[in-house]
């Protein structure tokens, strides 16, 4: 099984890269995509840049030129604080479903659905995997903003009441794959919580503190596949 994994930010890349063995990269255009293994599995690591459409080309070039079986979206998202069982700073958080908070394609159509697609895309993980991994589970939703204003927060919230984290590329990665008949899966750590006072510090604060361990669960994820 060939895996890809795909993030969006330079210091999420870094945290990944030192856990590769036998490191190989591989330019395409403007992007660096970084072949190796781990957990014994063979790997393809990309950094996509930040929002929808460098999600999108990033995950379609690695699509395009590695053919992963599955790709595994990773790095950081904000915690709604929303669902019974709410995602707090540096909780790991496993999407059952990912959709856009930012699309709607006219009357007649669902918001969240792009043209031809579902409203939410689902990330089909075995439930003894989930099990194992132990992390909180939800919906993400995801689109062009950081989200730092309670109003922003509370209007992604009417839409989506059960969505457990918000991001900006999860769901444009889920898209790209969709199109592909690749399965796509969602595995963050929260950073922030959106809507709190101080918000934006405590995401740059997180990145002086981020354990290098909690990405680790990338690598349990992996052994579980």
């Amino acid at each position: 099984m060939k895996i890809g994994i795909i993030v969006a930010m330079d210091k999420e890349l870094q945290l990944l890269l030192p856990m590769l063995e036998d490191l190989n990269t591989v330019g395409y255009g403007n992007r660096d995509y970084y072949q190796g293994r781990l957990a014994g599995r063979d790997i393809v690591v990309g950094k996509c840049g930040i929002g929808k459409v460098n999600a999108a080309l990033g995950a379609a070039d690695m699509l395009d030129l590695f053919e992963p079986d599955i790709v595994i979206n990773t790095g950081v998202a904000g915690g709604t604080g929303a669902t019974s069982s709410p995602a707090r700073v540096l909780d790991v958080v496993l999407a059952t479903e990912v959709a856009y908070h930012d699309v709607w394609c006219g009357p007649g159509t669902e918001p969240g659905a792009a043209a031809g697609c579902p409203a939410r895309f689902e990330c089909p993980l075995d439930a003894d995997v989930r099990k194992a991994l132990g992390a909180k589970e939800g919906l993400l939703a995801s689109g062009d903003i950081f989200v730092d204003r309670r109003e922003d927060l509370d209007r992604i919230l009417a839409l989506y009441p059960d969505a457990l984290a918000v991001d900006m590329e999860s769901a444009a990665i889920a898209h790209a794959c969709y199109l592909h008949g690749v399965p796509f899966v969602c595995l963050r750590v929260v950073s922030d919580t959106p809507g709190e006072g101080g918000n934006a510090a405590a995401y740059e604060n997180f990145w002086t503190a981020a354990p290098e361990a909690t990405f680790k669960a990338v690598e349990r994820l992996l052994e579980l596949l």
